[in-house]
């Protein structure tokens, strides 16, 4: 399997993205990262490029929900790199509230983040990907995709839902191509989206833990991998499978 040189990670400048970021980097991989917040990217591809002086680091400042904003991003990203090699869909929105409880804007935000600026980012990986002949989209779904989520998860796993069904149509549609597709589906990791619960949140993975797996994932280019694989991927079966009073109770 050949190994992807140039990697853009979205959502970069903290949690799961910055880590995976400080992952490759350490492979010795170059890296476009992108987020909304510039100083924090700054910070860390300086950080990067001190430790492995072999590697370049380009950082764009990038609020997903502005889309015409990440075609042009990518386009730069490719420019500065010479290729892209691979896109991870990282970036994401955790917000949300029951649904008719009066919170419609958390959960449009929630929705729009998480599925029309990850089409978005699709959409422009993915155009890249087919003028090289070559590429490899990796898209940051969640355990919660697996079935309709009671409470506060209603919308969020909606939105992730969604973004994996996308990632399962691009990778029906490039199947005979050299572009691949994986969807990763991440329990309860360590991050600030999780608000580092881990007295109060079960089965949490610690933040550097989590981060390998899903890098793990990453280098086989399965096409979906629960991450970590143990408890998760049988969770999952045990979830869809569950009566909808006793998934209630559970969440």
């Amino acid at each position: 399997m050949a190994v992807r040189t140039n990697i853009v990670i979205t959502g970069a400048s903290s949690g799961l993205g910055e880590g995976m970021a400080r992952e490759f980097a350490a492979q010795g991989r170059n890296l476009g990262l992108c987020a909304r917040r510039r100083d924090r990217l700054d910070t860390l591809a300086a950080e990067l490029t001190e430790r492995y002086p072999g590697i370049k680091v380009v950082v764009r400042e990038l609020d997903v929900n502005d889309h015409d904003r990440v075609f042009s991003v990518f386009d730069e990203f490719r420019a500065e790199l010479g290729t892209l090699d691979r896109v991870v869909v990282n970036a994401g929105l955790g917000k949300g509230q029951p649904v008719g409880t009066g919170h419609f804007a958390a959960n449009r935000q929630t929705v729009e983040t998480n599925t029309v600026a990850g089409l978005a980012q699709c959409e422009a990986a993915t155009a890249i990907f087919r003028e090289q002949n070559a590429g490899h989209l990796v898209v940051v779904s969640s355990f919660s995709a697996v079935r309709g989520m009671p409470r506060n998860l209603t919308a969020y796993a909606a939105s992730k839902a969604g973004v994996s069904t996308l990632a399962d149509g691009i990778r029906a549609d490039t199947l005979r191509t050299p572009i691949r597709v994986t969807t990763l589906l991440p329990g309860y990791i360590e991050s600030e989206m999780t608000g580092r619960k881990s007295g109060r949140t079960p089965l949490l993975t610690g933040s550097a833990a989590g981060v390998r797996a899903l890098v793990r994932a990453i280098e086989k280019e399965q096409a979906k991998a629960y991450i970590p694989p143990w408890p998760w991927a049988p969770l999952s079966v045990l979830v869809r499978a569950l009566p909808a009073g006793l998934l209630r109770k559970l969440t």
